[in-house]
Formats: structure tokens, sequence, C-alpha cells
């Protein structure tokens, strides 16, 4: 892995003690993104935004759909539609919920992931997710990836608030017994680092999802990679 594979930039201070406290060798709860950083659906996720949006006479572009990834649904249309009325944006959003249900069966866990998580788990690591998805909608794809076994707990925009409110990881480590120097959050958008950076949590961001290399750099994440191989490299040693 190269020296731009993982970027070790501390948030603010490169002494010794800050240095101890990012040790990921030491995090002993893993907290994941779902979209984009575990299950590669951006691509689908984009497509269903575009369908959506023009079956209600609204129009946007890819990039623009990239950059609310990560808010809640709702949220996100507000964002991309603010001209639509309030009906309007409830139908785009059951119009998005149905084309994305109906063709979710195309979004894989990228590659190295589920034995990532499997090596994590036999490590004694606790797993969970906080992730921008419904409730309903992340128990359907945990489903279809038969991967809610990895996970002690996981946690959704309509059960916590949209990122980068940090509510869901305050839930999580109060679920879990642990404490914020115990955990390590791992997203690939803008509101994933600023969460975590709210509460001066460990994070990595991850450049293969909807975010540039640049705009998360930006955001001083503690850690960066490039590939979901670099990922799991970094975090199982």
């Amino acid at each position: 892995m190269s020296e731009q594979s993982v970027a070790s930039i501390i948030t603010s201070d490169e002494n010794a003690s800050l240095l101890t406290n990012h040790q990921l060798a030491d995090k002993t709860l893993i907290i994941f993104d779902w979209d984009g950083t575990l299950m590669d659906s951006i691509g689908l996720i984009v497509e269903s935004m575009h369908v959506a949006g023009q079956a209600h006479g609204f129009q946007t572009t890819d990039k623009a759909v990239q950059d609310i990834i990560g808010l809640s649904l709702m949220n996100g249309i507000e964002i991309l539609y603010p001209q639509a009325s309030e009906s309007q944006k409830l139908a785009i959003q059951q119009s998005y919920a149905e084309y994305y249900i109906a063709n979710s069966h195309s979004t894989p866990l990228f590659a190295p992931i589920e034995d990532m998580l499997q090596t994590l788990q036999q490590q004694g690591k606790k797993l969970a997710v906080a992730t921008g998805k419904k409730r309903k909608g992340l128990d359907r794809v945990l489903d279809a990836s038969e991967s809610h076994h990895y996970f002690v707990m996981t946690r959704c925009a309509d059960e916590a608030g949209s990122k980068p409110d940090p509510q869901m990881l305050i839930d999580i480590l109060n679920y879990t017994q642990k404490q914020i120097s115990d955990a390590v959050f791992i997203g690939d958008s803008i509101y994933d680092i600023q969460m975590a950076t709210q509460l001066g949590m460990t994070s990595i961001a991850v450049d293969y999802g909807t975010a540039s290399n640049a705009e998360l750099a930006a955001q001083q994440p503690t850690y960066q990679v490039d590939t979901p191989e670099a990922l799991a490299k970094l975090l199982c040693g």
C-alpha cells in the first residue's frame, strides 16, 4: 500500500499523545457507514434519484445526487429539489424507494468487505453501522447481504437524525458501553467525517464511494484510504 493509500492525517495536533489516541489497534468498536463504504450502491442511488425526480418533472445531475448521499433521503430531496411542493417531495421519496427496492439485487458488498468483517469479528472487535438509510431500507439490505450477524448494533437516520448530527454515534456508544476513544468511524461522505469530528472520534475516510479524495481530505479525517482493500489492510493489520 502506498503512502497515498493511507494518509495518517491527524485532525489537530501531531503530538505523541494524540497519535496514541488514534491507534487503530487499540480500537474495540468499529462503526461503519453503509452505502459507498461497505456496499457498492452509489450507482444505484444516483440512478434511482434521477428516475424518481424525472417521474415528477424534476431534473438534477449525478454530482448533485452524490453530494447529498449520507444525508437522510428526505433531507437530500429537499436539497436537490427545493422548488418542489411538500406533496411532490413525498412522491419523489416514494418513487425513489420503489425503484431502489426493485433493483437492489444489483448492489453487492465490495469484494473484500465480508472477509474484513469476519477477521475483525474474530479479533474480538465490536462492529456497528451508522447510516443515512431508513430502518426498513437498512434491514432489507442486511437481509439481502446476509450480514446482520456481524453487527452488535445498527442506527439509522429515522431513529437518530440525519448526518452530520452525531446522535447515532452517541447511541451506539451508549449501547455498547464504549468511550469515544474506543471507537473509529468509517465513511465515504463529508457528512460522515463531520459527524465523527464533532465527537472527536477517530475517523477513516474512504475515497471509493461518493466524495472525492480532495473533498474528503478537506474534512481532515484521521486516516484516508483509496480502495476497499486498503481499508481492510488498515483495519485488520
